[in-house]
This record gives C-alpha cells, structure tokens and sequence, in this order.
C-alpha cells in the first residue's frame, strides 16, 4: 500500500516538474507584464509565478480533464487582481512604480490587456474571470491598445524663461 501510494506521489512530483518545464517561462512573462516590471528585475512577477505554481501543485490531483496551464494562468490573474493595489510591498516597503510600455495604464487595464491580447483569452471568459460585463472588456481592451500603438507625445522640455517662472 504504502509502495503503491508512493509510487503515485512520484508520478505526480514528475508530471508536475515537467509541467513546469514547460509553463514556467510563459507564465512568468505574462505575471511580468501584469506587473510592469522590467524582464530582469522582475521580483513581484517572480513572487506571483511562485505563489502561482504552489497553489497549481497543490491541486495538481483535484482537476482531471482540465488544462493545468488554464489553471495556473487563473490564478496567477485572480492573484494579481487581488495584490495590484496601492498598497505598499513586503515588510512596509514602497512598491516600485512599473516601468516599460505598460506602465502607463493601471493594474485593471494591464490585467485586461494582458489576458486577451497576450493570452488569447476570448471578451466573454475574460469578462466572467473578472466579473465585469463583455462592453467593459471589450472598451477597456480597445482603449488600451489604442494607447499602445499610438501613445501621446513627449512633454516639451520647459523654456528657460518658463523653468524661471515655474520655480516661483
């Protein structure tokens, strides 16, 4: 019995590992582009992924049939919506402000993007994942790509005689 058991635990370690063989990588882009952080200095799109596969291996058994991936990817969404916050990192510490294309548009707008342009996911899922109705997805979505592909012009650099004014 305690052989059989054994031998099943190991299978499941196996095909979990290879599991994340495969996943991981992707998984981790996607929770670095929910967070906005550069692809080298990633710490919050790390903590996500590994929060993310914990809670994937630990209902490795509980889901026959269905997509491993699907479910990593969900939680990984429903965590990010659940920490994206204002609220400040660990241990009281200020989160950085994001960076790159994606940082200017707020974690809700990121998560929606992300999900169904990076993702795949189709207006409808994507809606009953975030309990929003498929209008908002859909506007949300095409607003931010809009920004993407055509974001607004640099600020002009102030004139020395509007600098001098500004200063007082």
């Amino acid at each position: 019995m305690r052989a059989r058991r054994a031998s099943r635990e190991t299978d499941r370690d196996q095909e979990f590992e290879t599991f994340v063989a495969g996943a991981a990588g992707r998984l981790l882009h996607t929770a670095t582009l929910l967070t906005a952080e550069p692809p080298d200095d990633n710490p919050r799109a790390r903590d996500l992924l590994v929060r993310c596969l914990a809670h994937t291996y630990a209902s490795w058994d509980g889901a026959h049939g269905d997509d491993p991936y699907d479910r990593a990817r969900l939680h990984l969404a429903i965590r990010f919506a659940h920490t994206s916050g204002p609220a400040p990192g660990p241990f009281g510490r200020a989160r950085r402000e994001p960076a790159g294309p994606l940082a200017g548009m707020t974690p809700s707008e990121r998560l929606i993007l992300v999900l169904r342009i990076h993702e795949g996911i189709a207006e409808e899922q994507t809606a009953a994942l975030l309990g929003l109705p498929v209008e908002r997805i859909r506007t949300v979505c095409e607003r931010t790509v809009s920004r993407l592909l055509h974001p607004p012009p640099p600020a002009a650099p102030l004139r020395p005689a509007a600098r001098a004014e500004a200063a007082t």
